[in-house]
This record gives C-alpha cells, sequence and structure tokens, in this order.
C-alpha cells in the first residue's frame, strides 16, 4: 500500500537525512581533495607567496568535484583501487545532487523503497567517508615533509 509521503513528516525524516548527509560527505571529499592538491602544490614549492596561496586555494574551493578528482589524478599516485573508488564515488555523488528524487521518487512512498533508498545512501555515506579519510592521510603525510620554514 502506498502511504503518504510529506517532506518533514516521520516517513519522510530519515530518507532525508542520508541524503542530507550524502550531500555534506561529497562537500567534506571535495574539501580534502582542495587541501591535498594545495599541499601538494606547496611542497612542490609552487606558491610563492601567501597571497599566491590564497588565491589558488580560493580558486580550488569552488571547483567540482569532477574538476578536483580529474586534477589530483594528474598530480598524485593513488592505487587502482583507490582511484576507482575515487571516480565511483564521483559518478555516485553526481546521481545523487542531480537525479536521485527523479529518477527514484515512487520508492520514496513505499516504507521497503524508502529503506532501500536509506541503505544505498548509508552506503554511499560510508564510502565518502572513507575515501576523505584515506584523503586527510596523505595529506597529513605530505604536510609533515614540507620545510615551512623555507
Amino acid at each position: 500500500m502506498k502511504e503518504n509521503f510529506v517532506p518533514g513528516d516521520e516517513n519522510s525524516k530519515e530518507l532525508f537525512t542520508y541524503f542530507g548527509l550524502a550531500v555534506y560527505y561529497s562537500q567534506a571529499l571535495e574539501q580534502q581533495l582542495a587541501n591535498l592538491i594545495m599541499v601538494m602544490k606547496v611542497s612542490q614549492g609552487d606558491m610563492q607567496s601567501a597571497e599566491q596561496f590564497n588565491e589558488n586555494f580560493r580558486k580550488k574551493l569552488s571547483s567540482s568535484l569532477g574538476q578536483l578528482v580529474n586534477e589530483i589524478q594528474h598530480h598524485f599516485s593513488f592505487t587502482d583501487e583507490e582511484s576507482a573508488k575515487l571516480k565511483a564515488i564521483w559518478k555516485q555523488r553526481n546521481y545523487i545532487v542531480h537525479d536521485y528524487f527523479k529518477l527514484r521518487i515512487h520508492e520514496a512512498f513505499d516504507k521497503l523503497g524508502r529503506e532501500a533508498m536509506i541503505t544505498e545512501l548509508r552506503t554511499f555515506c560510508d564510502e565518502a567517508r572513507m575515501m576523505e579519510i584515506r584523503l586527510q592521510q596523505y595529506t597529513e603525510q605530505l604536510f609533515n615533509q614540507i620545510d615551512l620554514e623555507k
């Protein structure tokens, strides 16, 4: 039996919570990619001043996840598994942000459909979070190698 689906009611809150978390973890991943790119630039001596760093960092923060993924893969050696996972997360993020409810709205009206959607979104959140943590580790390792006195 189909149920009423009203944004904000108890039947939809959990679904929208996980949708919001998926977007949040996508943004956290974007931020961490920008951080890693900028630390790489600093470690390579590409940033000659604080102003240059700030300007480049602002540009990175306005880049899309796809732009950041493409850039980082040209400059950083990920394992094949990490590269594949990063691309899969990027593709899934685009689906969630641009098409998720357009393609899955009928499932949102059904309890089992909502549960399946929630499971899918939770899985995405877990995967994006794990990738963000891995990127953070790479960033910290690289940062610790930089001689900031120079």
